[in-house]
């Protein structure tokens, strides 16, 4: 009997070890992988990365008019214009900071950073996100339905942030739009949070479109200009070009770390999209974007998206932050006729090599530069980009 008490003991030591070293190894595994538990609301992030300009507004209504998804465009706007002669580089912790309590529905952190009495309106562009015009922040609009802005702004107007937390703990998917990250290394602490389930979605565009873009919408960004450039004194002829140089060296930055070496818990989490291949296959790459994040396209998204990709506006300066019904294959190959070659030779200088790298070949003479029927976007595969084989065209002439 003795021996058998002991036996009986060791067994149940044996087993409360086991399941302590199981406990231990599953903690250590979600922090690494995605693959592992899903985190306990059940809630996707994704953070839409990308930079000014960009074609990040209508990817981000892509995702604001989705009925799974709570969509709130550039939070951190609030925290960069909130003190004096900022820096990127000094904000970046606190912009994190920021965005992980929005992604988890917390929005008292959003408190220092509006007027005592605030109401949602007191949000940055507040009436992009479908879901502070529906049920529960609002009644105007169904959530299966597709929103109007300037309705929503003149009726959806809550007191308070009480009513945009209590909309963003009913969805399954929590969307953030940012374009005040110009790194990855400062988001990991998101990646290996086991609280949160984040995809992150970088969003480039040739940066001979931006600055086409930014040029007409110039005055917008003289204040996020001296933040990108940390407050240096610049000439004021080179400020667009220096702003472009640090834009393009961000996205070069963000996808080397991400596609070359990513650490393990970035694995299946990183998805490029240039916003050209969503131009001229909007349908397609939309519902990869949603695969990717785990939504479903509707048919009656499936009709939006057509309507506003297949108008025929062109897009302007009044409509900067407006998504209007237009062409999206001529928007996005405007800058061709109408940005001058000397302009387009400075900026393929100052990107070069996040124009190689993302896939945008150059031009070599304003001729070619005119000439639309010359295809200017490298080819790429779904969910990846490699330029391999440029690397090996040019061993090849060696």
């Amino acid at each position: 009997m003795p021996r058998c008490r002991a036996n009986l003991s060791s067994m149940i030591f044996l087993v409360i070890l086991q399941g302590a070293a199981v406990v231990l190894f599953c903690g250590w595994y979600v922090q690494l992988s995605p693959c592992g538990s899903a985190p306990g609301n059940g809630k996707v992030h994704v953070l839409l990365l990308s930079s000014w300009r960009s074609g990040s507004s209508f990817v981000g209504q892509v995702f604001s008019q989705h009925p799974s998804v709570f969509y709130l465009m550039e939070p951190a706007w609030h925290l960069w214009t909130k003190f004096p002669k900022p820096s990127a580089q000094t904000l970046r912790m606190a912009v994190r900071d920021l965005v992980r309590s929005v992604f988890q529905c917390d929005f008292s952190v959003m408190e220092p950073y509006l007027p005592e009495r605030h109401n949602t309106s007191s949000l940055f562009m507040w009436s992009h996100s479908r879901a502070l015009c529906s049920p529960p922040a609002c009644s105007l609009t169904p959530r299966d339905k597709i929103s109007n802005q300037s309705v929503c702004a003149r009726t959806c107007d809550a007191r308070g942030l009480g009513k945009v937390q209590e909309a963003c703990g009913t969805y399954s998917h929590v969307v953030l739009k940012e374009v005040r990250f110009f790194e990855l290394e400062s988001l990991y602490p998101l990646l290996q949070d086991p609280s949160l389930d984040l995809r992150i979605i970088h969003l480039v565009r040739d940066p001979r479109a931006v600055m086409r873009s930014r040029e007409e919408s110039a005055r917008a960004f003289v204040s996020d200009n001296a933040v990108v450039l940390e407050q240096r004194a610049i000439p004021q002829t080179d400020v667009q070009y220096q702003v472009m140089q640090e834009i393009c060296r961000s996205h070069v930055r963000i996808n080397e770390r991400a596609v070359l070496k990513p650490p393990p818990f970035l694995k299946g989490r990183y998805k490029m999209v240039r916003y050209e291949d969503v131009a001229q296959s909007p349908l397609e790459e939309i519902s990869a974007m949603y695969d990717f994040v785990g939504l479903e396209m509707t048919a009656q998204l499936e009709e939006w998206i057509y309507e506003v990709t297949h108008g025929k506006g062109k897009g302007s300066r009044k409509d900067a932050f407006k998504i209007t019904s237009r062409n999206a294959a001529d928007v996005s190959q405007a800058w061709r006729t109408t940005l001058s070659h000397r302009k387009v030779k400075r900026v393929q200088q100052v990107c070069g090599s996040a124009m190689s790298l993302l896939g945008y070949r150059t031009v070599n003479s304003e001729k070619e530069q005119k000439k639309l029927d010359v295809d200017l976007l490298v080819p790429r595969e779904p969910y990846k980009f490699s330029w391999l084989p440029q690397k090996t065209e040019q061993h090849r002439r060696r």
